[in-house]
């Protein structure tokens, strides 16, 4: 037994004999040595074609110092390391600790991985971690890719890398620019850290943290961050952005800005196809339009749709679709329907199914309303089928008109003239000079021309007409209220927050349309 141990002693201090000879640094070749046991005991001097290697690493330098007892040595001139057939350095000076395994390279390094080269004057490269960085300034260079930071990253075994203070990335499609950057090499995937900025041709990202990828344009964005693209500037707490598609994807608090032509549409959903010029929101969704220099016009629906055309000209054009519980406000003028289509090029606006619209003491309604613009104002509306139009004298009596087709023309946003024609019912309460109502006129004619001075009836003129009138409180209650009458004030928008709570029209005030919108379908006979 005890010869069994001793020579199992000797066995594994034999193993750990040999373990420390491959730990040390050999010297592989030098032309000349040179040793001083007064000045340098410790040191020896070596010049001409000088070669180390230690644990799989190869040094070359012009001359250098190896201090044996500390495992390091210093190299001078042209130095040259290299690891296996993917990594290598170059510099005029090294500083390595055998022991520690840090290497220590000044002025002119080159630090070359695969594809990847990394230029400084102060490089430290730690074995250990397979982790080489600089301080003093740098540049790593993949393909296209070139990244600038006074200090910086890389390591060899993961290929990712990290930059800080003044971090550039030029690529010929963009530029970004950091306070801190997480970069992949392997998958071309950056993390950004602090305020930076993408540019790229007409388009421009801002993010204080987020991640782009340089190989497929892609990005992700997050806290409140922006894109903007040639007069628009889209923002969200969640943006996912493809420059190669064009493709906005933003989540969150959004708001999506034309600057140009003063309109904004917010929500917690939004699509942008910034080469269509297509947009799309929902969840809270909402257009601002402040064109006009008097008010902002605010429009919910359930889900907002915008469509450019010729984007790439001097005669673009939007049209925007609302769909559903659809409803706008404007200090002069509010509105409720089903859906709606804008059309800038045409600067109308047509409200569909159950339309309402409301002005001052005025409420329009009909099965379709056409609002038309001139210069950021309301040039016209047109009413078809079913117009009705009723303006509040006081909390019993209202003034009405109604007919097939109305027609309200406007200058400098008054009302200045109404037309109706089409089977034109009026009922109308003069009000006297003291405010006091003393009989009610009941019209039926053809056609009716309003004419308006300060939004006060002026002047009326109708063709041949039938009518009659009556005390206040002896009329029959037909010739009171039409037969579509009803004042829907309860559904009106107040105030712009309004516009998101749907209050729809009691049942059985519903328009039921007269006529039939599409054919129907051909149904053939089966023989």
């Amino acid at each position: 037994m005890v010869v069994q141990a001793n020579a199992f002693s000797y066995s594994t201090d034999k193993k750990t004999e040999d373990k420390k000879k491959e730990d040390r640094i050999y010297l592989v070749h030098a032309d000349s040595l040179m040793f001083d046991q007064y000045q340098h005991p410790d040191a020896q001097r070596l010049s001409g074609k000088v070669q180390f290697r230690h644990e799989g690493m190869v040094f070359d330098c012009d001359s250098a110092v190896l201090y044996e007892k500390t495992e390091s040595f210093e190299a001078f001139g042209h130095v040259k390391v290299v690891q296996g057939d993917t990594l290598s350095l170059i510099g005029k000076y090294l500083y390595y600790d055998g022991n520690a395994k840090l290497l220590q390279v000044r002025e002119g390094v080159e630090m070359r991985h695969r594809d990847q080269v990394l230029y400084t004057d102060s490089l430290n490269y730690d074995r250990m971690f397979s982790l080489g960085y600089y301080f003093e300034g740098g540049k790593l260079v993949d393909g296209q890719n070139v990244l600038t930071s006074d200090w910086g990253e890389y390591y060899t075994s993961t290929r990712k890398s990290t930059f800080n203070y003044n971090v550039r990335l030029e690529n010929p499609k963009f530029d970004l620019t950091s306070d801190t950057l997480h970069y992949d090499v392997a998958t071309k995937w950056t993390k950004i850290v602090g305020p930076s900025n993408i540019v790229s041709g007409k388009s421009r990202i801002y993010t204080e943290l987020g991640y782009y990828n340089s190989g497929t344009e892609e990005s992700k964005l997050y806290n409140r961050s922006v894109v903007y693209n040639d007069g628009t500037r889209m923002t969200g707490d969640s943006i996912f952005y493809n420059k190669l598609t064009g493709i906005v994807r933003a989540y969150s608090n959004i708001e999506y800005e034309d600057v140009k032509n003063k309109n904004m549409m917010t929500g917690n959903y939004c699509w942008y196809d910034e080469l269509k010029g297509e947009a799309l929101a929902y969840d809270s969704a909402l257009v601002k339009d402040y064109s006009s220099p008097q008010d902002t016009l605010f429009v919910h629906a359930d889900t907002l749709r915008m469509y450019s055309y010729h984007i790439d000209t001097d005669s673009v054009y939007r049209v925007l679709h609302g769909y559903f519980h659809v409803r706008a406000y404007r200090t002069d003028v509010q509105a409720v329907c089903d859906s709606l289509v804008a059309n800038s090029r045409e600067r109308k606006m047509t409200l569909y199914r159950d339309p309402i619209v409301w002005s001052g003491s005025r409420q329009i309604l009909g099965e379709e309303i056409n609002v038309f613009s001139n210069d950021s104002t309301i040039d016209s509306v047109y009413v078809q089928r079913q117009a009705l139009m009723v303006e509040q004298v006081d909390s019993t009596h209202f003034n009405q008109v109604a007919g097939q087709l109305m027609r309200s023309f406007f200058k400098n946003g008054e009302i200045k003239e109404n037309r109706v024609d089409g089977n034109v019912y009026v009922v109308q309460f003069p009000m006297e000079k003291d405010s006091v109502l003393l009989y009610q006129n009941y019209t039926e004619t053809t056609q009716l021309r309003m004419f308006m001075e300060n939004r006060k009836l002026k002047r009326l003129w109708a063709p041949a007409a039938t009518g009659s009138f009556y005390p206040i409180g002896m009329a029959p209650a037909d010739r009171t209220r039409l037969e579509n009458f009803a004042w829907f004030d309860y559904i009106r928008p107040l105030n712009k927050q309004d516009v998101f709570v749907w209050r729809g029209k009691a049942k059985g005030t519903e328009l039921k349309p007269i006529i039939r919108r599409e054919a129907p379908l051909q149904q053939l006979k089966k023989k």
